[in-house]
C-alpha cells in the first residue's frame, strides 16, 4: 500500500552520512595563500570556466561543493564565470568525447590570455573508465595543451583548491 510507506518516509530520518568538514585552518591556509597568489599574479581573484566534456557528473558534484558553505570559493579569491571571454582557468572534467570536442577547442580559443587548462578527475586526466571506447578521444591532453592534472575519481574540493594554488604558484 502507499500510504504506509507515505507515512514511514515522512516520518523517519534520511538516510545519509554525516558531513566531514575539512579542518578549519587548513581552508583558511589556502584561502590565503591563493588569494595572495592570484593578486599578485593577475592583480584580481581567477575566474574559472568549468567544463564538462562528458563526464558522469561526479566530478561537478565536488566542483559544486567548492561552491558550497564548507569551502565557500569567493572567500578563497575564486569565482566561477559563465563566459569563457572572462575566465583565467578552464576546468575541465571528464573525457572529452566525439561530440564535445569541437566545443571544448571552440571554448579554449575564446578564452583570452593567459589562459590555464586544468583537467580535474582521472577521467579529464586519462579517459579514466571510458578509455578505449569509440565515442571518446581520450583525456583533455589529446585535444588541448593540459597545465595540471588533479587525479581522483572524483578528486575532492580540498584536492582541486590544492592543484589550483599550486598552478598559480608555478605561473607566478
Amino acid at each position: 500500500m502507499l500510504w504506509p510507506r507515505l507515512a514511514r518516509g515522512l516520518f523517519s530520518r534520511p538516510l545519509t552520512e554525516p558531513v566531514q568538514a575539512p579542518p578549519e585552518e587548513v581552508v583558511l591556509a589556502l584561502a590565503q595563500k591563493l588569494e595572495v597568489t592570484s593578486r599578485a599574479r593577475l592583480g584580481r581573484s581567477l575566474a574559472i570556466r568549468q567544463v564538462d566534456a562528458g563526464s558522469c557528473n561526479g566530478c561537478e558534484l565536488e566542483i559544486h561543493a567548492m561552491s558550497g558553505v564548507l569551502y565557500d570559493l569567493e572567500r578563497l579569491g575564486l569565482r566561477f564565470v559563465a563566459s569563457p571571454r572572462h575566465a583565467d582557468v578552464l576546468l575541465v572534467t571528464g573525457p572529452v568525447t566525439r561530440n564535445m570536442r569541437e566545443a571544448l577547442e571552440r571554448t579554449r580559443a575564446a578564452t583570452a590570455e593567459p589562459c590555464w587548462v586544468v583537467a580535474a578527475g582521472d577521467c579529464a586526466v586519462d579517459g579514466g573508465v571510458f578509455k578505449g571506447s569509440y565515442a571518446v578521444e581520450g583525456g583533455v591532453a589529446q585535444v588541448l595543451p593540459v597545465d595540471l592534472l588533479i587525479p581522483g575519481c572524483p578528486p575532492s574540493p580540498a584536492q582541486m583548491l590544492e592543484g589550483l594554488l599550486a598552478l598559480m604558484q608555478a605561473q607566478g
